[in-house]
C-alpha cells in the first residue's frame, strides 16, 4: 500500500483512506454484514485511514467501525468528528455545538462508543460560529494534552480561520469537500494547507458517487437517499452534470481505467499532501477505488481533463441552503 503523510512531519497513512458515513445512512438501505465485510477488506489491502464521525447514524457509525476495528487496533488510524448534535427521535434536525464542555463530553462519547482509548486524529465537523475558534481548539488541545487524542483536525473551514486554530495547536489535517465537480478548496485553502504544512482529506473526491459514471438518471435513488435533495442531482443540474461525466468517461477509456479511477488520480495529483477518503459500503468499490494509486497522470492527461471539466462547470450548489451556511467558516 502507498503512503502519505498528513501534514509535515505527521502520521503516515495509506494514500487513500476510507469514508464510513454511508455504511450507516444518507445512501439508502444499508447492511451491517456487507459494511463490515468491506471494511475487514480494507484492512486486509493496507488501508490505514478510516474516516468517521459521532453524528453519522446518528451516533451507530462509529459503533460499527469500533466492531471492525476489534483485535485490529494498531492496524487503523481512526479519525473522527464531533461538533453536530442530533436527536436520535429528530435525525434531520442539527445543530452544531463547539463549547469546550461539549469537546469534552463528545470525546468521552467516540472514544465509549469506537472501544479505543485514544483517537488519532479528531476532527471539529463543522466551526461553531458562535464559539471563538480559539476557545474550540483550546478545549481540543487539552484532549491532546490527556492523552485522549493524538492529532486535531478541522473540517470546511476558511483560510482565515485555520491560520487561527493552528496558532493554538497544531493542526495536522484539514478535511473538505474536493472533486472534479467541487472545486472550492483551490480558492486559498490548499495553498494555506501547503504553506502551514497541514495536510488536506478530500471527502466526496467522487462526487457522492456521480463522478463513478453509475449514476444516470435521478430515479437510481432510493425514497430516502439524501442526494434526492441535494441541488446537484436534481433536474437540469443532473442533465447538465451528466454531460460532464461522460467527457471523464471518455478520457478514462483512453487511459484504459475506470471513471472513478481516473477521478480519484486526479486529486492525488493535486499534491502530495493530500489524502482523500472515498466512501463505500461495497467491496467491489473500494477495491476499484484503490486501483486509482496505480493510474499515474501526466502533465498533459492532466490538462486534457481539466479542459472537459474546468472548475466551476458543475450545475448546483454541493448542498441546500442549510448546510451551505455552516461551510467555509
Amino acid at each position: 500500500m502507498q503512503t502519505r503523510t498528513l501534514g509535515r512531519n505527521g502520521p503516515s497513512v495509506s494514500a487513500l483512506g476510507l469514508g464510513c458515513m454511508g455504511m450507516s445512512e444518507f445512501y439508502g438501505a444499508h447492511s451491517d454484514a456487507e459494511s463490515l465485510a468491506t471494511l475487514q477488506r480494507a484492512l486486509e489491502l493496507g488501508v490505514t485511514l478510516f474516516d468517521t464521525a459521532d453524528m453519522y447514524g446518528p451516533y451507530t457509525n462509529e459503533e460499527l467501525l469500533g466492531r471492525a476495528l476489534r483485535g485490529r487496533r494498531e492496524s487503523a488510524f481512526i479519525a473522527t468528528k464531533f461538533g453536530f448534535v442530533r436527536s436520535p427521535d429528530k435525525p434531520e434536525a442539527r445543530v452544531i455545538d463547539g463549547r469546550p464542555a461539549h469537546v469534552r463530553e463528545a470525546c468521552e462519547g467516540s472514544l465509549r462508543r469506537l472501544g479505543v482509548e485514544h483517537i488519532d486524529l479528531y476532527y471539529l465537523h463543522r466551526a461553531d460560529p458562535q464559539v471563538p475558534i480559539e476557545d474550540t481548539v483550546g478545549a481540543m488541545a487539552q484532549l491532546v494534552h490527556a492523552g485522549k487524542v493524538r492529532h486535531l483536525g478541522l473540517s470546511e473551514v476558511s483560510p482565515q480561520t485555520l491560520e487561527r486554530a493552528h496558532r493554538v495547536h497544531r493542526i495536522t489535517a484539514l478535511q473538505s469537500e474536493y472533486s472534479l465537480w467541487t472545486r472550492d478548496p483551490e480558492e486559498g485553502v490548499l495553498e494555506t494547507c501547503e504553506r502551514l504544512g497541514i495536510g488536506f482529506v478530500p471527502y466526496s473526491p467522487l462526487g457522492r458517487g456521480f463522478l463513478t459514471g453509475a449514476l444516470r438518471s435521478p430515479d437510481d435513488f432510493a425514497p430516502d437517499d439524501y442526494r434526492r435533495e441535494n441541488p446537484r442531482f436534481q433536474g437540469e443540474n443532473f442533465t447538465r452534470n451528466l454531460a460532464l461525466v461522460d467527457k471523464v468517461k471518455a478520457l478514462a477509456r483512453t487511459k484504459g481505467c475506470t471513471p472513478a479511477q481516473l477521478a480519484l488520480a486526479w486529486v492525488l495529483a493535486q499534491g502530495e499532501h493530500i489524502v482523500p477518503i472515498p466512501g463505500t459500503r461495497r467491496v467491489r468499490n473500494l477495491q476499484e477505488n484503490l486501483g486509482a494509486l496505480d493510474v499515474h497522470l501526466e502533465d498533459d492527461e492532466l490538462a486534457a481533463i481539466d479542459a472537459v471539466f474546468p472548475s466551476a462547470a458543475t450545475a448546483g450548489a454541493r448542498y441546500a441552503e442549510g448546510m451551505m451556511r455552516l461551510v467555509r467558516g
